[in-house]
Formats: C-alpha cells, sequence, structure tokens
C-alpha cells in the first residue's frame, strides 16, 4: 500500500500536515504507523513515522529539525513526501549490529519482545543513534546485560555497571 506523492510544508516547528485523503486509506486498513520518503531538490529521505489525529479530523506526522536539515528545507519551503505501508517489525530500522547481538543473547532478546512497541521502538533508537559500528555493538551487549540484570529504566539501560 503506498499514497501518491504530493506536496507539504513544515507546520510549527516540527510536524507536517498530511492531508485526509491521504491518511485515511491507512488510518482504515490500522497502519497507525508509516513509511515516509520525503525528498526536496534531489534529496531523498526514508523515515518511519506515527500518524496522529487531531480532534479537528486532521492528520500529521512529527518531522523532526535533523529531518529537516538533512533535506535542507526550511519552514516555507514546500517538498514532496509520499506514504508507505511500514512492513517492518518494529517500526523503524533495525540496526544489524543491535539486531546480532540480541539474537545471540536468548534471555535478553525475550526480556526485549515483552516490552511494548513503543519501548522496542525506544530502545532501538537508543542504539541507532551512534554511528560508529563498534560503539553499537558495545552498547548493545551493554543492553542485554542490563536487560538481564533486571534493569527496565531507559536512563539507565546504557550505563555501565
Amino acid at each position: 500500500m503506498k499514497s501518491p506523492v504530493f506536496e507539504v510544508a513544515i507546520n510549527g516547528m516540527h510536524s507536517v500536515q498530511i492531508p485526509v485523503a491521504i491518511a485515511t486509506p491507512f488510518i482504515e486498513k490500522n497502519h497507525k504507523r508509516v513509511k515516509v520518503v520525503a525528498s526536496f531538490e534531489g534529496k531523498s529521505l526514508e523515515i518511519y513515522a506515527a500518524l496522529n489525529k487531531w480532534k479537528d479530523g486532521s492528520f500529521s506526522i512529527m518531522f523532526s529539525k535533523n529531518n529537516q536539515k538533512t533535506l535542507g528545507i526550511f519552514p516555507n519551503d514546500y517538498f514532496q513526501m509520499q506514504l508507505l505501508e511500514d512492513t517492518s517489525k518494529y517500526g523503524v530500522d533495525l540496526p544489524e549490529e543491535f539486531e546480532a547481538v540480541m539474537f545471540s543473547d536468548y534471555e535478553a532478546h525475550q526480556i526485549f519482545e515483552s516490552f511494548t512497541p513503543g519501548k522496542k521502538r525506544g530502545i532501538i533508537y537508543m542504539i541507532a543513534r551512534y554511528k560508529n559500528s563498534q560503539t553499537r555493538i558495545d552498547k548493545a551487549i551493554l543492553l542485554c546485560e542490563n536487560l538481564k540484570r533486571g534493569i527496565r529504566d531507559n536512563k539507565e539501560l546504557l550505563r555501565p555497571f
């Protein structure tokens, strides 16, 4: 499932209003999270986002300052966007280092899988933010050890013991 390409602009500081006609087919099929392809002046970006429905019936997605910077857009710029069905397991790209470490530690993996989808995404984002592959491996190992020690608070998961 994918939408046609449509034109949008930043609404406020970091959100994008999604036309109701674009969002409705996704919502009707219970796809509250979507994959977003945004492009501007030859640059393209793929992200995952939640379709937020407002009281007035409109829809929006969050579009961070970092995403705006990556595309080189400013608040008054119009850019192209397309929504696609999110077929990922966790609603976010899983770093291969995290996946390898997590699936090599059965106990930690079972604990991780017991969390809510949002908590899983938060943990994945904690690991994915590191640019260096070895750092991602080290943080994933530390995370697994802390999970097995009973630590569940996101602020504590990456602290050395």
